[in-house]
């Protein structure tokens, strides 16, 4: 392996993800994502913000490869999401901690067991479990709904068991959409700084939100996702 090899190598591990000319449509119509060309790096963070109906939640579904794109090439973990077989997609999904919007929770099950399932899937020990599960739900502020279901919380107490239950793997990569649109601002900077926890881990993050205030106060790459691709604006913001 020549030096230029070597390079192009290395650059490879620590992409996480890569999109390359990437588009989106939805059967005949116009595309709605296009021309999209980023990489995220291993232990990076970025905000993403753009208007409603921009595409962010679009853009999201490719990422956790509950969508394909029309056109371009996506490599996750330094593979073609094309050519990634069906039979090892669960395992590269369980790299990956999502956020959705609609949090997504089990309704029978209780906020611990809910925040619990990445860990038993991954077929840690129940006193592991059980010691981090209740330590993050502390930290989250839900020490005392531990055996409640989702329909006895909250929209906010249920966005921050989404939250949780996202983290507590501690994955590769942490996609958030809107992590933070039902909760208060104090809470919305508690878990902010738990994101940045985690990306001290090693943990790559995405966040895609409305609350421009919010992300000014961070100092972390920000994204606009406008009229169909991603624009980084993170010097224009800072400036």
């Amino acid at each position: 392996m020549n030096a230029r090899q070597a390079d192009a190598r290395s650059a490879e591990l620590t992409e996480v993800v890569s999109f390359r000319d990437v588009g989106v449509r939805y059967e005949t119509g116009p595309e709605i994502l296009r021309d999209l060309n980023f990489t995220l790096h291993r232990g990076g963070f970025h905000f993403m913000t753009g208007a409603s109906g921009a595409g962010k939640s679009t853009l999201m579904k490719l990422l956790y490869l509950a969508l394909r794109q029309t056109r371009g090439e996506i490599r996750i973990f330094g593979r073609d999401n094309i050519r990634v077989p069906r039979e090892d997609l669960p395992a590269i999904r369980r790299k990956i901690g999502v956020v959705f919007q609609d949090f997504r929770l089990i309704n029978h099950l209780s906020t611990f067991e809910n925040v619990a399932l990445p860990l038993r899937v991954a077929g840690v020990d129940d006193l592991q479990i059980r010691k981090n599960v209740t330590e993050l739900l502390e930290w989250v502020g839900l020490g005392d709904q531990i055996n409640a279901i989702p329909s006895r919380l909250s929209g906010g107490q249920q966005q921050r068991v989404a939250i949780a239950r996202a983290v507590i793997g501690r994955p590769a990569l942490l996609l958030a959409d809107e992590p933070t649109g039902n909760v208060d601002d104090r809470i919305a900077m508690r878990l902010l700084y738990l994101f940045e926890e985690l990306n001290k881990l090693g943990t790559t993050v995405l966040i895609a939100t409305h609350n421009r205030q919010l992300v000014r106060r961070f100092g972390h790459i920000q994204w606009l996702l406008e009229g169909g691709t991603v624009i980084d604006v993170t010097n224009t913001n800072s400036a």
